[in-house]
């Protein structure tokens, strides 16, 4: 993806609607820009858009922590942005992105590896990575 100007960016975070979810965030689903996989699901604010903007690698909010994190800034499985969508009532957006090793924090290429099956849920993802092994205390 591209660099936008400062000017340009304003204008995108403009007509977003960062109001429906406390703590002015929305919703982004990431999906890989080559298979349509859905990858995961996680909010951005104001800052996180803008940063995603800025350096075209996907930026979220992180709720748990409160802060501002860049995905695979520990795991190096960057999120390269290839396009960003809106929805209808611009309170969401889609990331689709060229994704570096795997999505997932528990070692799965998506977060969405569970399928729910005859009332049990099936493993259906395969592990990409040892996240044991990745996000190991130094």
């Amino acid at each position: 993806m591209k660099q936008f100007s400062k000017e340009k960016i304003d204008k995108f975070i403009e007509i977003l609607d960062f109001s429906k979810i406390e703590g002015d965030l929305v919703p982004v689903i990431t999906q890989d820009s080559q298979t349509n996989e859905i990858l995961m699901l996680a909010f951005a604010n104001e800052e996180a858009v803008r940063r995603s903007l800025e350096t075209g690698y996907a930026h979220y909010y992180s709720r748990s922590r409160s802060e501002l994190w860049k995905k695979g800034e520990t795991s190096g499985h960057v999120q390269e942005i290839q396009q960003i969508i809106t929805d209808c009532d611009s309170d969401s957006l889609l990331f689709k992105v060229k994704q570096t090793g795997a999505a997932c924090h528990k070692g799965f290429y998506s977060c969405f590896y569970n399928e729910f099956v005859d009332g049990k849920i099936k493993i259906i993802g395969k592990k990409a990575f040892n996240p044991e092994e990745v996000y190991k205390k130094q």
